[in-house]
């Protein structure tokens, strides 16, 4: 373990394992999602109630994933799929899982743990969010705006 200024380094022999920022004062706490995923996945009901609940959203997209699937379902329903999805996430890849996810929501298609791991698996990407088709601009419209003409 090694402690600097602003986090904690955990090394196992010569790997490092993980970085924890480092907290001061009272009352701040850190929850790592991977830590107590299978825990949770045998009492899904305590997720709802659970304490430390928004650290077990690693991304904004696991959340929405989790609202999502409160619409569809019984909240018991929910929680547990998105726990099945969030222990798919701490086995396989959390970043994998997070792209199955943004696929899912672009194409407004049903979110379960069952479809996000098929996903994962098969390793389908959706299109990077970077790629942007901009129409070309057609000039002639402004230049009758210009003229006070309607095209």
């Amino acid at each position: 373990m090694r402690l600097y200024a602003e986090h904690l380094e955990i090394w196992h022999g010569q790997s490092h394992i993980e970085n924890i920022p480092r907290l001061r004062g009272s009352g701040n706490h850190h929850i790592q999602y991977r830590h107590i995923i299978d825990w949770l996945v045998r009492k899904p009901g305590a997720f709802e109630n659970y304490r430390y609940r928004s650290d077990l959203f690693p991304t904004s997209r696991f959340r929405m994933a989790y609202d999502e699937l409160k619409q569809h379902h019984v909240v018991s329903k929910a929680s547990k799929e998105y726990l099945l999805i969030l222990k798919l996430a701490a086995r396989e890849n959390e970043a994998a899982v997070d792209e199955a996810l943004r696929l899912l929501l672009d194409r407004n298609r049903p979110i379960s743990a069952e479809s996000v791991e098929s996903l994962v698996l098969s390793g389908q990407k959706p299109a990077p969010a970077t790629d942007v088709t901009i129409p070309a601009v057609v000039l002639h419209d402004y230049d009758c705006l210009l003229a006070g003409v309607t095209a």
